[in-house]
């Protein structure tokens, strides 16, 4: 069963009750709150927002001796909720409860509205009683602003051999945050039980923000632990997305990889989730994102297309981890195969491990499946003004050192069958050759190994590597939503070390714009310009970037992109600049760009910021240890 609390909408945007409710340091107020309304014995409510069926999924309200529910609304009155067929306010005046709580924050004007209403000696109560105190907000006008709930969660795992750590800079401050940014911080263990809870005070405006596994061991005295961090940004202005790459790293040079932010919306769905491979272990952590268990047999995955689904039978406590061994649900199901998640809103976009036989582990993320969207008629004729329209790229890693797989995905519920065909482009922009998949129905699993198709097509790339750009082909029919995404499979060729990513499509630099699109971070349509965050590896360790210059439609000839490299403390150390062709990629290395002495100078934690102001570029990331391993995934901006 599904949470029933609203969480993000394409249509409303984001909703800041969900974590105003669900916040950590909230749990023990709101359990509080309960308990007093029980000992009062009769209570009304009154619920001019809609909030209360939310607040009932998260902290139970049944024990409570309710005689009234009272809407503002008209529309809202006769409906039921909580049992309670829904009373005009008005009618409050005939009460005899002891307690009226209101179900709002910044509730003052609400209660002034209906005082007169209220008898004599009832109680007023509401949920302002559950505030965060004032130091944590952003915002104290206004409670609810997503601003005030910058937060979202980290999975940590922590061994002897394996480490994890979490990269972001304080990107707020160059927003036009007032001051510096404050981060409060909870860990949870495995069965929610808290494992530590600290704030740190972010050091300079653009400073880097590291969370390591290894570290928190030490500074709190921990043993071997799976964790999930909790992290809180107070003080940040215009972005409320927490991002940051998450590096899996350890004392052999064999275990290295990395991942994605963790998107901090509750979904119903997410999609691509793998099937093991032969010789694999497929292990997707589940992180209850809320202070309520999951019952058993409430989360389930099914493999794509198909509509059997087979739940996890046991409970997941409050803010707890579980690891759902897909092969134990599904022991037939082989890769190319992929999963379905049917998560019901309890838990963030997941994480999931590949172990495999005798070593050679990566870690990757699913991506949230929409099931809001609808065919789009009108996608087949975008190309009359927005050329290729969607474009999901990604790299062809270097031919000589890597093999470079991908698979479609289907990643929302309208995606009955995927008409896509794969381009291929070197490094310069010149088109080399074409992979038609057709109309694939939605439960069709295929991987295609580009760097064979190079091979059967007879096609080479004069630069060594380039990149492919996954579009709609309406040749064989099928629809599109504009929802293309795309698993990619990377393998070291000296080492048999992988690495996979994730990711959907957009439009890209282009001034015509459709629905949202081209995508920018922080204003609307068109998204013209590019600032991608790379953390840089430890100094053991060489760090890649793979840049593409997608172009729905011919733009500049080449973009103008400047590398800017930042001290721990957001000093800048250094730049350089890039020209990329439209339609191209450059794959390049930290090591190339910047000389030994700057890179000294830059020390532990620093980072690159990627900018672009005459066109929007997107990245991927990595590092890698020589011919031994790598990691890689896509890269944010902000």
């Amino acid at each position: 069963m599904a949470i029933n609390v609203e969480m993000f909408s394409n249509v409303k945007g984001k909703s800041g009750f969900f974590k105003a409710i669900g916040h950590p340091m909230v749990v023990s107020r709101a359990n509080d709150l309960i308990a007093r309304l029980r000992a009062a014995g009769h209570v009304v409510i009154y619920d001019p927002q809609g909030f209360v069926a939310g607040l009932n999924e998260f902290y139970n309200l049944s024990g409570l001796n309710i005689d009234a529910v009272y809407v503002q609304k008209l529309e809202d009155i006769g409906q039921t909720r909580l049992g309670h067929v829904l009373r005009p306010v008005t009618e409050l005046p005939q009460s005899t409860a002891r307690i009226l709580l209101v179900t709002s924050f910044d509730a003052g004007r609400l209660i002034d509205h209906i005082r007169h209403l209220v008898p004599q000696g009832m109680q007023v109560m509401s949920l302002d009683e559950l505030r965060l105190p004032d130091s944590m907000l952003t915002n104290r006008s206004f409670y609810l602003d997503p601003l005030n709930f910058a937060t979202n969660f980290g999975f940590m795992r922590e061994g002897d051999n394996i480490h994890m750590r979490m990269a972001t800079c304080d990107y707020w401050s160059g927003l036009g945050a007032a001051g510096l940014p404050r981060i409060w911080c909870c860990l949870f263990g495995m069965q929610g039980e808290v494992l530590a809870q600290w704030e740190e005070q972010v050091a300079a405006a653009g400073a880097s923000i590291v969370f390591d596994s290894r570290e928190i061991r030490q500074r709190f005295g921990l043993g071997e632990f799976v964790g999930s961090l909790f992290i809180h940004v107070i003080g940040v202005a215009r972005h409320d997305v927490v991002k940051y790459a998450l590096d899996v790293y350890g004392d052999e040079p064999s275990v290295l990889s990395c991942s994605h932010d963790a998107n901090a919306w509750p979904s119903d769905l997410f999609a691509g989730l793998p099937a093991p491979d032969n010789d694999e272990t497929v292990i997707m952590w589940i992180q209850n994102s809320h202070p309520v268990p999951i019952p058993p047999d409430t989360i389930g995955i099914n493999l794509m297309g198909h509509s059997e689904v087979r739940k996890v039978p046991v409970e997941i406590p409050p803010y707890g981890i579980y690891g759902m061994d897909v092969g134990q649900f599904f022991p037939e199901a082989r890769w190319p195969q992929q999963f379905e998640v049917q998560a019901g809103r309890h838990f963030v976009r997941p994480r999931y491990e590949v172990f495999v036989k005798g070593g050679r582990d990566r870690m990757a993320h699913v991506n949230v499946e929409r099931n809001d969207l609808v065919a789009d008629p009108k996608i087949p004729e975008l190309t009359q003004l927005l050329g290729k329209s969607y474009i999901l790229p990604a790299p062809i890693l270097p031919v000589d050192r890597w093999n470079s797989v991908m698979q479609p995905n289907p990643m929302s519920t309208a995606q009955i069958n995927l008409p896509y065909k794969a381009i291929f482009y070197d490094a310069t922009g010149v088109e080399v050759g074409q992979h038609h998949f057709g109309c694939l129905p939605r439960d069709a699993s295929v991987a295609v190994d580009i760097n064979a198709i190079l091979d059967e097509q007879a096609v080479r790339l004069p630069s060594g590597s380039g990149h492919v750009e996954l579009v709609y082909d309406f040749s064989s029919g099928g629809v599109g939503d504009g929802w293309i995404h795309g698993l990619f499979r990377y393998t070291q060729l000296a080492s048999g070390h992988k690495a996979e990513t994730s990711f959907g499509a957009h439009v890209y630099n282009t001034v015509l714009t459709y629905r949202n699109e081209p995508q920018s971070y922080i204003n609307v349509a068109p998204g013209l310009s590019t600032r991608l965050f790379l953390r840089l590896g430890d100094a053991h360790l060489d760090t890649f970037c793979h840049l593409i210059y997608p172009a729905s439609t011919p733009w500049h000839a080449e973009s103008d992109t400047m590398l800017i490299l930042f001290d721990r403390m957001g000093n800048e150390v250094a730049r350089t600049s890039l020209r990329i062709p439209c339609g191209g990629s450059r794959h390049w290395y930290y090591s190339e760009l910047f000389d030994a002495a700057t890179r000294q100078r830059a020390g532990e934690a620093a980072y690159i910021m990627i900018r672009d102001l005459t066109c929007r570029l997107f990245g991927y990331h990595g590092t890698v240890h020589g011919e031994t391993s790598f990691c890689m995934d896509h890269m944010f901006g902000f």
